[in-house]
């Protein structure tokens, strides 16, 4: 498997990016990297093995606007990551996956725009996974690559998240819930209400296991499989958990280092706190999937370092090796085929 790398990406670059992959060279031996970023910026890969250097002379910001990353900067490393994803004259595709922790906004765009979405998605999403009280995992979608969503987007995320979850967690039948600000199909916005409608129609019919609304505290509950939301909200409950988890951490800290009696409890609980700490660690849960698109592209957060950046990398590698793009597609294709027109549909 050979992965693109947007070296030049996010909050540090290739401070992180490149120790990163070099680490995750270390651990995957069949795993192949394009390196792509400035020709100064990577030099210190350049005697390393299984990699390709791929200069870009230009870098998106992460406060570019979207149309400076798709109009002005036509030779950003983002840019040219994505394109190593589609086919030369060839028919040649030099990679397997893309990942960035670059701008969200700007990926979106340029990943839309050079890729191409599939038939019958209007927007790529981005889903990625929260730990839960059942040992396992929730899936969210979307995390912030749509700021406003109509009805109908909620209803491809709804479609999209299912077939991710059924490829990669082999549940066939994945559940699913529409995140809302109570249970009952009377509250919410018309957005929400409306996309609760057409998600109830898809669950009568077959197509998705759709349980109804559910709530903030339900994602860690693990009362569904699959919690769909707009990428506003869904942004804001990422970050705010990832938050939430940092704060624990440093409260138990400061408890524990209170007086020597509390030093001499830490000692003690150390196996636990380790534990603790890895199970909340949000670096542990880095990479997530932009689904909806021609080619596999992950995001990383801006502001990962190197563990955080090597998960992301493990992630997109896994989810190449297991023909995550075909099983996803397949489904979304059958299951929209299937599907009765909706409004948007039917005014296009």
């Amino acid at each position: 498997m050979r992965l693109a790398v947007d070296c030049m990406g996010g909050d540090h670059g290739p401070s992180v990016t490149l120790p990163a992959c070099r680490a995750f060279l270390d651990s995957h031996p069949h795993a192949e990297l394009l390196l792509v970023g400035q020709a100064d910026a990577l030099q210190e890969a350049a005697s390393w093995s299984r990699c390709t250097l791929v200069e870009a002379t230009e870098v998106v910001a992460m406060d570019d606007p979207v149309e400076v990353a798709l109009r002005r900067k036509r030779d950003s490393s983002m840019r040219v990551a994505i394109s190593q994803l589609k086919a030369d004259e060839a028919g040649v595709v030099r990679a397997d996956a893309c990942v960035s922790a670059g701008n969200t906004g700007a990926l979106m765009a340029l990943a839309r725009y050079l890729l191409k979405t599939l038939d019958g998605i209007d927007r790529p999403a981005i889903a990625s996974v929260l730990p839960n009280e059942k040992g396992a995992f929730t899936t969210m979608l979307d995390l912030g690559a749509n700021v406003d969503c109509t009805p109908e987007h909620l209803l491809q995320f709804a479609v999209m998240g299912s077939a991710l979850v059924a490829a990669i967690d082999g549940k066939p039948d994945p559940t699913v819930g529409l995140l809302n600000i109570g249970a009952e199909v009377i509250k919410g916005s018309e957005v929400i209400k409306r996309a609760g409608e057409l998600l109830r129609a898809a669950g009568a019919d077959g197509h998705i296991h759709y349980i109804g609304n559910v709530e903030g505290n339900d994602i860690f509950t693990g009362t569904v499989d699959l919690v769909v939301c707009d990428g506003f909200v869904g942004n804001v409950a990422l970050k705010t958990s990832e938050g939430l988890a940092h704060a624990l951490a440093q409260f138990i800290k400061e408890e524990f280092t209170r007086t020597w009696w509390t030093k001499l409890i830490a000692l003690a609980a150390l196996p636990v706190l380790g534990r603790f700490k890895k199970r909340v660690d949000p670096r542990g849960y880095n990479g997530a999937a932009l689904l909806g698109l021609r080619g596999l592209v992950f995001k990383s957060h801006g502001s990962a370092d190197a563990m955080a950046f090597g998960n992301a990398l493990a992630r997109a590698y896994d989810a190449a090796r297991n023909r995550l793009l075909d099983q996803v597609h397949d489904r979304i294709v059958e299951t929209l085929e299937a599907m009765p027109a909706t409004p948007a549909d039917a005014a296009a």
